[in-house]
């Protein structure tokens, strides 16, 4: 069998045309194949690459950048050619190629930006593993955020894109350093800042300076394209949040059999800022997604799930995992698995695990006073009798089942009662 890690260094030539053009009716869409002068320090030379590779190092793969043309469909505009992020980086954007960049690489910086544009206001870190986000915060500072980002889960964060919407400074480029990431995108560096980063060789560095107006990417769409298996496409309009401020959600009602159902408890303003950060990073989750939030931070993220209480599940497991982590992280210094070994090995006393494994059970995991959003609405009550045993107080979904009666009368039989608003807006991603 071929040597894998001789697999990963491979680079493929894609078999893929310089331009492509499509047609909408009579509306032409031009797009350029995107390629890079990139060092090879095997051969010595400068090559001109594309993507290294697709999901797999067997998969060649194209990146393409529209250059010209424009689309309105019906009343709708669509992104226009001067507006780029990811697919017009250039080789000076890049300011470490460490191994150029695959697919997967771009898909994660742009699965982040999806979500920090729209938490433009506050510095703010999305770090996203296969194209899902596994931390987000906003802070304060961007070191704050960082901090916070990585900490929600330092598991999944290991090797993981990190995006951050402000200039990168020195202090939380040191705090990146000491962690193994595959991608690092800012709008800029500040003085001092790439030394540190540079310590890892193989780390992707790109600025993007289009990141200062990401504000204007949460307001026009795109045409999305999947392919299927036969060769036919579904196109469709991407997908823009309703919800960007308190005045978009909307109360949680239902009425069934003649009888009016309404949550006893209004949201909080620190619930309902909690209820939009949250729905800005569940929109870019695949679904069925839960996620948990509390203090503008990711306490734990459901994603994929076939059902919705699954999804639940899964997000409540990995928060006691993931509060675990950080209280050992923070504690000792050390993961909660090496920690758990020393302890084993009488390397340390037993009293140490015991103590974090006692705070992790108090805290629940850090679900207690959290706050759960949902990109599908709850068929059953189930979902919410799960969140209610944690300590969750407020609940943030689209509404429209048919059971969202029963879905209120859980959270009324809380104590203290869930707050929950509807959006009314569904984003499921696929």
């Amino acid at each position: 069998m071929q040597d894998l890690k001789q697999i990963y260094r491979r680079v493929l030539s894609d078999p893929f045309p310089e331009h492509l053009t499509i047609d909408f009716g009579g509306q032409k869409l031009i797009y350029r194949k995107r390629t890079w002068k990139v060092f090879d320090p095997d051969t010595g030379q400068w090559e001109e690459r594309g993507l290294r590779y697709g999901d797999n190092p067997d998969q060649p793969a194209a990146l393409y950048e529209l250059v010209g043309g424009n689309l309105v469909l019906g009343d709708c505009k669509f992104i226009d050619p001067e507006k780029g992020l990811v697919s017009s980086l250039r080789e000076e954007d890049f300011l470490q190629f460490g191994k150029h960049p695959s697919k997967t690489n771009l898909t994660d910086v742009d699965s982040a930006l999806n979500v920090l544009k729209y938490l433009t206001k506050r510095p703010a870190v999305c770090i996203v593993k296969h194209g899902n986000p596994c931390g987000v915060a906003q802070g304060d500072d961007l070191f704050e955020a960082f901090e916070k980002a990585f900490l929600a889960d330092p598991i999944a964060a290991f090797g993981g894109c990190v995006a951050l919407n402000r200039p990168l400074d020195k202090g939380t480029a040191e705090a990146i350093s000491r962690h193994y990431f595959e991608v690092v995108v800012a709008p800029d560096y500040e003085e001092g800042a790439l030394g540190p980063l540079k310590r890892w060789k193989n780390l992707r560095i790109v600025k993007i300076t289009r990141m200062d107006r990401l504000y204007e990417y949460a307001q026009l769409p795109v045409v999305e394209f999947k392919a299927l298996i036969d060769g036919g496409l579904i196109v469709q309009r991407s997908f823009l949040s309703t919800i960007r401020s308190a005045e978009d959600l909307k109360p949680a009602e239902a009425f069934y059999q003649g009888r009016a159902y309404r949550v006893l408890r209004a949201p909080s303003p620190e619930e309902i800022e909690d209820m939009l950060f949250g729905w800005a990073v569940v929109q870019g989750v695949t679904s069925n997604s839960i996620v948990f939030v509390k203090a503008g931070v990711t306490v734990a993220i459901g994603t994929g799930e076939q059902d919705r209480v699954g999804a639940v599940e899964l997000a409540i497991k990995k928060a006691y995992r993931n509060c675990a982590e950080r209280l050992s992280l923070t504690k000792y210094g050390i993961s909660y698995r090496q920690l758990e070994e020393e302890v084993k090995a009488k390397r340390r006393p037993p009293e140490h695990k015991e103590e974090i494994d006692l705070k992790v059970k108090e805290e629940r995991g850090g679900l207690r006073d959290a706050v759960l959003v949902s990109d599908g609405f709850f068929p059953f009550r189930d979902s919410v009798d799960l969140a209610k045993k944690e300590g969750v107080r407020a609940i943030l979904q689209p509404g429209g089942s048919e059971r969202d009666h029963e879905v209120i009368e859980a959270c009324n039989e809380a104590d203290p009662p869930i707050a929950m608003a509807f959006t009314g807006q569904r984003c499921f991603r696929h």
